[in-house]
Parts: C-alpha cells; sequence; structure tokens
C-alpha cells in the first residue's frame, strides 16, 4: 500500500512516500520510501511539483497511491490551507482515501503511556496547543483538543501524564508535579503509522469533510477584531 504523507502545519513543511504493509493495529510496518522538505512561505509553489518529482523518480504514478494522510493541525492558518486544499483536489481527482491526523494525538501515542494522555505543542504567543485522550492499548479516544495559556494548560493536565517533545513545556509541567514524558516530536514514519491505523479502521474522511484544525484565528481575524 502506498501512502502520501504531508504536513504543512509549521514554518517548514514535508512530503513524503511511505509503503505500508497492512497488518493488525499493534504490527504495523511502515516504511518512508523518501521525504521532500518544504520551505516556510513555500508551500502553495513546492508542493504539489515535489510530489511529483518523488512519484517520478520511484518511477511511481498518481494513481498508484492508496491513501492520503494529511496532518490538519494544530499549527499555521495559511500552511493548513494550503496543505489541505492541495490534498482535497488529488483525493477528488483520484478517488482515493483522506486520513486526517492531529499532531497533537501522534505526539499522545509517542509517549507510550496507558491511560489519561496530555499532549502538548509550543504555540507561541505564550500559549499551548493541548490535546487530551484517554490511551489503552494504543487505541486511542480523542476527549478534547484546545488552545490554552500556560495557567489553563497546568489546570487541565491535572490527573493525567503530560507527553510533549518541548523542553519549556515539559519542565512547567514538572514545576507543577505533574508526571511528564519527554517525547520525539513527530516525524513522517510516526504520522504515517497513525494514519494506517486510522485507515485500517475507516477512520477516514471525504474531500469535502477534510477540515483544518487551526486551534487560532488567522492574523487577519485578530486584526479585524482588534481594529473593530
Amino acid at each position: 500500500m502506498l501512502l502520501l504523507v504531508t504536513d504543512t502545519s509549521g514554518k517548514q513543511g514535508r512530503v513524503a512516500l511511505a509503503r505500508a504493509a497492512e497488518r493488525n493495529r499493534n504490527n504495523v510496518n511502515v516504511q518512508v520510501i523518501e521525504e521532500a522538505a518544504l520551505a516556510g512561505g513555500m508551500f502553495s509553489a513546492q508542493l504539489v511539483p515535489q510530489i511529483a518529482a518523488l512519484l517520478d523518480k520511484h518511477r511511481l504514478r498518481k494513481t498508484d497511491i492508496d491513501a492520503f494522510i494529511v496532518i490538519s493541525g494544530p499549527g499555521s492558518f495559511t500552511g493548513l490551507r494550503v496543505g489541505l486544499a492541495a490534498i482535497k483536489a488529488l483525493a477528488e481527482i483520484l478517488k482515493k482515501p483522506i486520513v486526517a491526523v492531529s499532531l497533537l494525538e501522534v505526539v499522545a501515542i509517542a509517549g507510550r503511556v496507558q491511560g489519561k494522555i496530555v499532549a502538548v505543542l509550543d504555540a507561541g504567543r505564550g500559549g499551548a496547543y493541548v490535546g487530551a485522550y484517554q490511551v489503552a492499548d494504543e487505541a486511542v479516544q480523542v476527549l478534547q483538543e484546545e488552545l490554552l495559556s500556560r495557567t489553563e494548560f497546568l489546570s487541565q493536565a491535572r490527573g493525567s501524564t503530560v507527553v510533549t517533545p518541548d523542553l519549556t513545556w515539559a519542565a512547567a509541567a514538572r514545576e507543577a508535579d505533574l508526571p511528564v514524558f519527554v517525547a520525539d516530536f513527530p516525524n513522517t514514519e510516526m504520522i504515517a503509522k497513525l494514519g494506517l491505523w486510522k485507515l485500517q479502521a475507516g477512520q477516514t474522511v471525504s474531500p469535502e469533510q477534510l477540515e483544518a484544525n487551526y486551534m487560532r484565528r488567522s492574523d487577519a481575524e485578530m486584526f479585524v477584531k482588534s481594529s473593530s
């Protein structure tokens, strides 16, 4: 099974081809064939050409893609909008399934911790992207995903294990006497594995259903609000 994986949620983006062997949820084999970086501010110009270049380099066609794994948030308003628009168009043309993946959910399972998990990613401007999950044997139940202040995050995380790749937020959690696991930042293989699990579970969306989870108003929206 050939997967196309895209992530345009951050300042830098990535697109990759991955080969997946469909097994059970606890025995997933995913091999990243190749990954290409997308320069910040250039996603709209680079994403589709990079996809074409990767396919051509490995002598593959667009029709060989079996599913699209796309990071749907949280993150950059413009980056997510551009990335999701491209995947919507390709999936519509090729009639292939889309799996939307949250970066926070990837962080949550990266901790390999059972029970109630709070995943945290730095959101800038003093805030954090926070996801609350119930994890049992890699089955993940999403409880809530939101943008919080430091105080709100620490309150939300009571009774949970905090999982984060960010050392600053890990330190804040430790200072509040919360259990903390410092995980690696989600890489392409981790994203592809979670995407494959969701695909096997039938958790796909149509192009019309695919939406970004920004967790933050765009700068333009905030400017309008502050000027009104």
